[in-house]
Parts: structure tokens; C-alpha cells; sequence
């Protein structure tokens, strides 16, 4: 009884440092010491904004302009891109459509064209776009291109 016990126990522990190790993979983007990386990738909708992994990036129409209302149920599906400095913009990305907003917690989300970015949970291998389109929390997400313009369609 009690080795079974340990067992369910550590299971338990083991799940919980996994589960923990992908949402922080998926939130961080990839960082470089100044900040997270953002870049263009092709994709089946064109060549669209994703994180220094290739993940794809969308934006929420709700938002207000760079203020995010994305917050409690609908960041837990839909991740904020966050950074600890200054985004970096990789290749096709225009730096001079990059920046920040605080959020409510005082973390630093990235936008882009104005737009505060996120990630779709169920996106998790570059390339894929589950996300798009989908109408959660008052209204519909996209993906953006290398001009910053929401990309409606797919």
C-alpha cells in the first residue's frame, strides 16, 4: 500500500513538472538576453508572423488597440507572447512595427502593427494555424502578415 502510494505520488509530481515545462516552452517564445524573438514563416495562409520557434502568432480583435483584454480563461487558451526586454525582430519582420504593452500583471506582452500577439494552445509544431479564424471571447483570431494586417482567411 504504501509503495503504491510513492508511486501515484511521484507520478503525480511527474506530471505536474511536465505540464509546468510545456506552458512555460510555449509561453516564452524563443529569447535571446534582450528579448523574445519575432520572425515571418510560410505557411498555408502566406507568410505570417510566428515566435523565434516557428509558432504561429495571432491577434484578437477585441483588443483595445495595444491594450489586451485577453485575461483569466482566455489567456489559459490563448497564451500572451510575453518578453523580459526589448522584441527582436527577425528575418521579415519590420522592428518598427514591434513593441510592447504592460498587462495587467505587469508583464510585458509584444505587439506588433499595434496588435498585442498570442498563441493558440493547440498549436504546438510550426506551421500549424488551428487557431485561425476561431470566434472565443467575443470575437474572432488571426493570424497577421509581415505588413501587420490580420490575414482572414483559411
Amino acid at each position: 500500500m504504501k509503495r503504491s502510494i510513492k508511486l501515484l505520488t511521484a507520478f503525480a509530481v511527474a506530471a505536474v513538472v511536465a505540464a509546468t515545462a510545456a506552458a512555460l516552452a510555449l509561453a516564452g517564445g524563443a529569447t535571446t538576453s534582450s528579448g523574445t524573438a519575432v520572425k515571418i514563416a510560410n505557411s498555408k495562409l502566406g507568410r505570417i508572423l510566428v515566435d523565434g520557434k516557428g509558432i504561429s502568432l495571432y491577434d484578437f480583435v477585441k483588443d483595445k488597440g495595444t491594450t489586451s483584454v485577453c485575461y483569466g480563461a482566455c489567456a489559459a487558451l490563448w497564451p500572451p507572447l510575453l518578453t523580459k526586454g526589448k522584441p527582436v525582430a527577425g528575418p521579415g519582420v519590420k522592428a518598427s512595427l514591434l513593441g510592447t504593452t504592460k498587462r495587467k500583471d505587469g508583464k510585458l506582452e509584444i505587439t506588433y502593427g499595434g496588435h498585442p500577439l498570442y498563441y493558440f494552445v493547440t498549436d504546438r509544431s510550426p506551421g500549424q494555424t488551428t487557431g485561425q479564424g476561431v470566434d472565443q471571447f467575443g470575437g474572432p483570431w488571426w493570424v497577421l502578415s509581415a505588413a501587420g494586417k490580420e490575414i482572414h482567411r483559411g
